[in-house]
């Protein structure tokens, strides 16, 4: 394979795997395996009750439960190319910063608004996973910027 059509390759997302390629599949792997983990420990918890179970130190409900996965699957099938990757890294980080922030002000088991059982170790996570998904989405993998040159 020449050098062009392996560096085309790469800019495609068909080559290596970029940095937004491997941590949208990494996170999608752990998002939708920590959401089918919380139905096991979910199961005498209604859909979006505020007080719901730890799975291990984290708060869950069958709807949180959900979330994780949906939110999986999309980084999962976003990995296949960098463009997605890094769209579906911006959007879910971007997401996440905010729920943390908001998770902030209703994680409490009493308050109705919290209808996925936010607790202050899910705040933490969720900042944690923002930070993350951002700082990768906006510093790696920038599409090339081409010099152009007018010829007189």
């Amino acid at each position: 394979m020449s050098s062009t059509s392996s560096s085309s390759a790469a800019r495609d997302g068909l080559g290596d795997r970029g940095i937004n390629r491997r941590v949208a599949l990494v996170f999608g792997v752990v998002y939708l395996l920590v959401g089918l983990a919380g139905f096991l420990v979910t199961g005498d918890v209604g859909f979006a009750n505020p007080d719901g179970n730890p799975l291990i130190i984290f708060g869950v409900n069958p709807l949180h439960n959900i979330v994780h996965i949906l939110v999986g699957v999309v980084l999962l099938a976003a990995s296949r190319r960098t463009a997605s990757a890094r769209a579906a890294n911006l959007a879910i980080g971007a997401t996440y910063l905010l729920l943390g922030i908001i998770g902030l002000f209703i994680a409490d088991a009493t308050n109705a608004l919290n209808i996925i059982a936010l607790n202050g170790a899910d705040n933490v996570l969720h900042l944690f996973t923002a930070l993350a998904l951002l700082a990768v989405a906006l510093g790696t993998d920038k599409p090339a910027r081409r010099a152009t040159t007018a010829r007189a």
